[in-house]
């Protein structure tokens, strides 16, 4: 069986990960330039991408792509934190390489709008900012991909001391590090031999960079990554999920239960614990009789919040503070409960609530096109044969209802002109 045919199936199998297992020890001797490109050419041919942050050594891993493919997809998370001069070096790059596909990822303006409208997370809660400017972003571009390509090198921290050339992440992509057994003096060395450009800050003391408001000049002698989020406990921005399990915590295959835009992601949130403090939870549903008790403490809270409603919960208690949160959970605790509908329209209609509402509980199949109609745009399912209905755009549709959502529907057997208007 051909390489790429062995990796074309993107599903959990233990095969794939004993392929992956082989494929380090085929070519684990391999320089940079032949491990990407059989990535390119055997592994995963018209399948994969590059990530690149355009810092300090990005030119090493970028021109052995100009050599494989300068057609190859580049992203770059054009954060809206650069500094100008890493703007420039994009530029720069792009003419000296030959670059003909870089692609720049920009963050969602509503989740700006909403969770950092003054520009100052970072100094805050530098991980959400990280998640909102990068990972977000980053998630459905390498999506489309069976497999993504990073400079990421062994040297560069303790948690990437044991990087492989190929890894396969909980989402059952490959990523590729063509550069994991560089030194340091290695990607000096390189750059002088190909006569590549500089980053302009690189010669200033920025020995790795990224976002301009967490990356300082580095001191002779220092680690090249002390001057990454410097002072504080924090090694990675969170879009690399390593097999190590150290950088950040994988999200496994099984908890890619929350369907929205059209494809099971990761869900972000995750249900209030006991213990939480309500001054500084994140990405958490809470749940509205906790919110009323501490009201005060998560509306100073800095972090992106949920908020989870259960059936005998009153949506009233909480509309002026709706727009605190980035989701809504509406609770189904079972088929037969259908005051999760009131709730929706009370969310949509009448407060006019436009995050994320999603349906958590007993959700199935034959609920969704009802759900969707009172205004819910995302669902958590676990029940399988719901799941591939999802997958598979083979849900039924309603074409009659006696009940109208909204104000333009009109149900079967009565008059309109009748109607009271809202």
């Amino acid at each position: 069986m051909a390489l790429a045919e062995a990796f074309s199936e993107r599903k959990p199998d233990k095969l794939r990960a004993l392929g992956v297992v082989a494929l380090n020890g085929m070519f684990d001797e391999m320089d940079a330039v032949g491990v990407l490109r059989q990535a390119a050419s055997e592994i995963l041919p018209g399948d994969l991408a590059i990530v690149s942050s355009f810092g300090a050594d990005s030119a090493v891993l970028l021109h052995i792509v100009a050599q494989v493919d300068p057609s190859l997809p580049v992203y770059f998370l054009e954060t809206g934190k650069h500094f100008p001069e890493t703007l420039e070096y994009v530029e720069t790059l792009k003419k000296h390489l030959g670059l003909r596909n870089v692609i720049a990822l920009h963050p969602d303006a509503k989740d700006i709008a909403r969770f950092d409208p003054n520009g100052t997370l970072w100094e805050t809660d530098p991980d959400s900012c990280c998640h909102i400017r990068k990972t977000e972003p980053l998630d459905p571009a390498v999506a489309q991909y069976g497999g993504w390509v990073t400079g990421r090198k062994r040297f560069q921290t303790r948690e990437r001391g044991v990087l492989p050339h190929f890894e396969l992440t909980s989402d059952d992509r490959i990523k590729v590090n063509p550069l994991a057994y560089f030194t340091d003096a290695d990607v000096n060395q390189y750059k002088r031999e190909h006569g590549l450009p500089e980053h302009p800050l690189f010669a200033k003391g920025y020995k790795s960079i990224g976002c301009a408001p967490c990356t300082s000049v580095v001191a002779e002698g220092e680690d090249p990554r002390a001057g990454r989020w410097r002072g504080l406990n924090k090694k990675e921005c969170g879009i690399h999920f390593d097999f190590n399990g150290e950088i950040a915590r994988p999200m496994l295959g099984a908890e890619h239960n929350l369907f929205k835009d059209g494809a099971f992601i990761a869900d972000p949130f995750r249900p209030w614990a006991e213990g939480d403090d309500a001054a500084s939870v994140r990405y958490t549903h809470v749940p509205v009789k906790t919110f009323l008790e501490h009201r005060e403490a998560f509306l100073a809270n800095p972090h992106p919040l949920g908020l989870l409603v259960v059936p005998g919960d009153k949506v009233e208690d909480v509309a002026e503070d709706l727009g605190r949160f980035a989701s809504v959970a509406v609770s189904f605790p079972a088929f037969t409960d259908g005051r999760g509908y009131s709730t929706t329209r009370l969310l949509v209609e009448r407060y006019g609530f436009q995050g994320e509402i999603r349906a958590v509980g007993d959700v199935l199949t034959d609920q969704i096109p009802l759900m969707r109609r009172c205004g819910i745009n995302a669902f958590v399912v676990t029940h399988q044969p719901t799941r591939q209905a999802l997958v598979d755009g083979a849900l039924a549709e309603v074409a009659i209802f006696y009940q109208p959502v909204g104000k333009t529907e009109v149900p079967v057997g009565t008059r309109p002109y009748l109607r009271r208007a809202r």
